[in-house]
């Protein structure tokens, strides 16, 4: 099957192109790490397959509207109350 197919393919199975849908999971495991453990965000973006804090940094700021700290501080504090 040539790229261009499996592209299309994969379109029409998932919504997104392999690179999109690849990213929005790196970012949701992100965010289930940011959550959950006291990993710093250079383990984080290397768990995630981001490779750099700097390359997370940007990725989920764009996707989520904040910072990994920002968010991080926010959700854990949330979950922190709800238990």
């Amino acid at each position: 099957m040539s790229s261009r197919n499996l592209g299309r393919h994969f379109r029409s199975a998932t919504g997104s192109n392999p690179l999109q849908w690849l990213l929005t999971q790196r970012i949701r495991y992100a965010q289930e790490l940011l959550e959950a453990a006291d990993d710093g965000i250079d383990a984080i973006a290397t768990a995630v397959g981001m490779g750099t804090a700097t390359t997370l940094r940007r990725h989920v700021t764009r996707t989520v509207g904040v910072p990994p700290a920002t968010y991080r501080r926010t959700f854990r504090t949330a979950r922190a109350a709800a238990t």
